[in-house]
């Protein structure tokens, strides 16, 4: 699903990943943990085409994603890749099932159907009764629900998550890392994480450590 090769970062003089190699499986939960500083978000952020490498090569699905012009680029993130923050980044003008459909919306899919799909979602997390409602009228936990099924609009093919429950309490938490296995044995797909949960690493099927911008 997806193959990285010598990724190369740095911002001046400092040198913030210095080498990553990483290949990821179909419907495969790679956990990615480490000190702060160690590079985590960086990789993340490249891995899911929001920034570039310096140097080195990554395939998604095949495709060489870094050969691509920019808004080429935009349209294979918006139709390939999801995305989960430890903040859930909600419109809070638009409800819950406005948030979910906007991916869709940008990707130019049907309304409707777009519609039905932001629904579906929202009840499969238990949040259909919250459909109609704002960020500012859920809780934490759902809101951060509502960005799960946001990620999932499209059906992306993998799925990038970073410090997906750092904002939120240890029920929530539990709740947020068995939703992401669920969706994995219904859904296949590839998930990364980068986290400071060591229950939810272990949880994964590889838990890998970052090291001064090195995995070990």
């Amino acid at each position: 699903m997806l193959e990285a090769a010598n990724i190369r970062k740095s911002y001046g003089a400092l040198d913030v990943l210095r080498g990553v190699d990483l290949s990821v499986r179909a419907a495969e939960i790679v956990s990615i943990v480490g000190k702060s500083g160690a590079g985590k978000s960086t990789l993340l952020h490249i891995l899911g085409t929001l920034d570039r490498p310096d140097t080195g090569k990554l395939e998604i699905g095949g495709e060489d994603v870094f050969r691509l012009h920019s808004r080429e680029l935009a349209s294979f993130r918006n139709q390939r890749i999801g995305f989960v923050f430890q903040f859930h980044h909600l419109l809070p003008e638009f409800t819950a099932l406005e948030n979910v459909c906007i991916p869709a919306y940008i990707g130019k899919r049907e309304a409707e159907a777009t519609r039905r799909k932001g629904w579906e979602l929202l009840d499969y997390l238990g949040l259909a009764n919250r459909a109609q409602h704002k960020p500012a009228q859920m809780s934490g936990g759902e809101q951060q629900r509502v960005a799960v099924a946001r990620a999932l609009i499209n059906e992306p093919a993998i799925v990038f998550a970073d410090e997906p429950s750092g904002n939120l309490d240890s029920g929530s938490s539990q709740e947020l890392h068995d939703l992401l296995f669920r969706l994995r044995a219904d859904f296949q797909q590839s998930f990364i994480i980068v986290t400071h949960n060591e229950e939810l690493a272990r949880m994964s099927d590889r838990r890998l450590e970052m090291i001064d911008g090195i995995l070990v």
